[in-house]
């Protein structure tokens, strides 16, 4: 049974984290990062099976591929705070010769990091890869994805949606982060991307949405959901409807924040709401 209170508190601190890494260096996507705290706290603290340490080929335990990104920040926070690498080095946080690029690579070889992302679209495809590799090793465990919305703009996603259920790729969970904003306005006014729903559905995935994606209960009950939909024929999509910026109120429901820094007084608001609980970095 999940203790809700325990990553509720985490999720806080991870917010303060995203928060400090961007006002730091004036750079970065805190937009994004706020409004998927829930989802990565509840993805590596409760929902995948991880085993002890790191290594690329990612056997015997869960993996999770990151597409979108430019929410960096949340990613390394959340990677940290599950010990993957020292809580302290989030202050190296874009920095020159920092593990922690702006967008996640792997050749500073940072524990946690499979892929280099950020190149929109491209994530899906990479841990359909993966799947199939874990069905051919005999391995039973699941692969995770994140996309944006946004990202459904583009071309290759679809392929890679298509190939899941064409060959049966059921060990993957592909979420998608609705948040509705993009770097250059709404989703519907960019480029309106219809019913996400009856798209995944038509092309043979199985679809549940998480309406409350920034509630941590909610979260965790509909990936434990989602992981109780695999193994049974068919991808599984969860379509996480989520506040850009949320925990933060001057940063929600707008695009403006998609990759802008607060100053030191926006900084001071934004950790003003949202309490120390595990210790700054």
């Amino acid at each position: 049974m999940a203790d809700i209170q325990k990553l509720e508190a985490l999720v806080t601190q991870v917010r303060r984290d995203i928060l400090r890494q961007v006002h730091k260096v004036n750079s970065g996507h805190p937009g994004g990062s706020l409004g998927c705290a829930e989802f990565f706290v509840a993805l590596y603290q409760e929902i995948m099976d991880r085993k002890e340490g790191f290594d690329m080929d990612g056997l015997g335990e869960d993996l999770f591929f990151l597409s979108n990104g430019h929410i960096s920040p949340v990613f390394y926070s959340v990677l940290a705070r599950s010990g993957y690498f020292p809580v302290e080095e989030l202050n190296t946080f874009r920095l020159l010769d920092s593990r922690l690029q702006g967008h996640p690579t792997t050749h500073e070889g940072l524990p946690g990091i499979r892929i280099a992302s950020g190149s929109l679209g491209q994530g899906l495809s990479v841990a359909l890869g993966a799947a199939e590799a874990k069905k051919l090793n005999g391995c039973s465990h699941k692969v995770y994805s994140l996309m944006g919305d946004g990202e459904l703009q583009e071309g290759q996603n679809w392929e890679a949606i298509m190939y899941a259920a064409a060959n049966k790729i059921d060990n993957i969970i592909a979420t998608v982060d609705l948040n509705g904003q993009q770097i250059d306005g709404s989703t519907d006014d960019v480029l309106e991307l219809g019913s996400i729903r009856a798209k995944f559905e038509a092309f043979g995935w199985t679809v549940l949405d998480i309406e409350k994606g920034n509630d941590m209960a909610a979260v965790v009950k509909g990936l434990q959901e989602a992981k109780s939909l695999s193994g049974q024929g068919k991808p599984v999509c969860v379509l996480m409807h989520t506040i850009m910026g949320n925990g933060v109120d001057f940063m929600m429901h707008t695009h403006a924040w998609h990759g802008k820094a607060p100053n030191d007084e926006q900084l001071a608001t934004g950790l003003a709401q949202n309490a120390e609980t595990l210790g700054d970095y």
